[in-house]
């Protein structure tokens, strides 16, 4: 496959100045002197260095792996034809319609960046997180990437590890565990019909197959479903037990699956949230 280093420099620029901060949640500010996302900026969303930004946006690297451009165009807010051009100029292979979508639309992250005063993150398919809000991370912990991996629902829940370094869990409407586990499994099935393909819901399967005579019990019953909305109780390190509406809306197109923790106002759990936002937002600000 052919590659043109100048056109990924160029349109890596290009994208990046055209993306307000607003859309990625930072505040504009008055001081900037340009309109777009700074490199540093970019460099934060992404998870990768500013020094390999400006080497990327020189043609001083000239071949991103799959992962790192991936990150971009989540970072950018590519559209779909955006990302697969993105992809063929690094020398790479769009992903094909047999692989779980992990590539969410300018919309939902704009979504997820407008509603940071709620706890929400977007999940793949097959329960990999892939977006979150800072609400999310004071309610459920700074999620934990497992190597080069994702976190995944799924394989935390499972193999009986947290999604989040804070110690919290969630349990469904009824408070039992194992309703929660029987419906992302049911869920899981049924991504797989859709994917059958997918090395990462193969492997999925696989490790947790092993890992979790629980999961392979729910496995081997054969159920189908789709993991739906419901209310859930998550217990927290810091303000205790929280019940909560969690709602899931999927996407229509992507098979990508936003989560949404929300309280009725006035409520003790509304209460509860608002403590950890202030929380959070104070944590945020450096000492002096």
């Amino acid at each position: 496959m052919q590659q043109s280093h100048g056109d990924l420099g160029m349109l890596l620029r290009s994208w990046r100045d055209r993306l307000s901060p607003v859309d990625v949640g930072l505040p504009a500010g008055n001081s900037r002197r340009a309109a777009g996302l700074k490199r540093e900026e970019l460099a934060a969303l992404a998870g990768l260095s500013v020094d390999y930004i400006v080497r990327l946006e020189q043609g001083r690297a000239v071949r991103p792996s799959q992962q790192v451009a991936s990150s971009l165009a989540r970072a950018l807010q590519l559209t779909d034809a955006e990302r697969d051009h993105l992809f063929v100029v690094a020398g790479l292979l769009p992903p094909t319609p047999g692989e779980v979508p992990t590539h969410i639309p300018p919309g939902v992250q704009r979504l997820v960046a407008r509603l940071g005063e709620i706890p929400i993150a977007v999940f793949t398919a097959s329960w990999d997180l892939i977006s979150w809000s800072p609400l999310w991370v004071a309610l459920l912990g700074e999620p934990v990437t497992p190597g080069a991996g994702r976190a995944n629902l799924l394989r935390a829940h499972f193999t009986g590890t947290s999604m989040g370094a804070a110690d919290s869990r969630i349990l469904s409407r009824s408070g039992s565990i194992d309703a929660f586990g029987q419906s992302l499994v049911a869920d899981l099935r049924r991504v797989q019909g859709r994917y059958p393909d997918d090395r990462g819901v193969q492997s999925l399967v696989k490790d947790l197959m092993g890992a979790s005579e629980r999961f392979r019990t729910l496995w081997e019953s054969g159920a189908v479903g789709e993991h739906q909305s419901e209310s859930k109780t998550v217990s927290n390190s810091i303000v205790g037990d929280i019940e909560l509406d969690c709602d899931v809306f999927n996407v229509a197109g992507t098979d990508i699956h936003i989560v949404a923790y929300t309280a009725a106002t006035g409520s003790e759990a509304a209460a509860k949230l608002d403590f950890l936002r202030v929380s959070a937002v104070a944590a945020s600000v450096p000492a002096h």
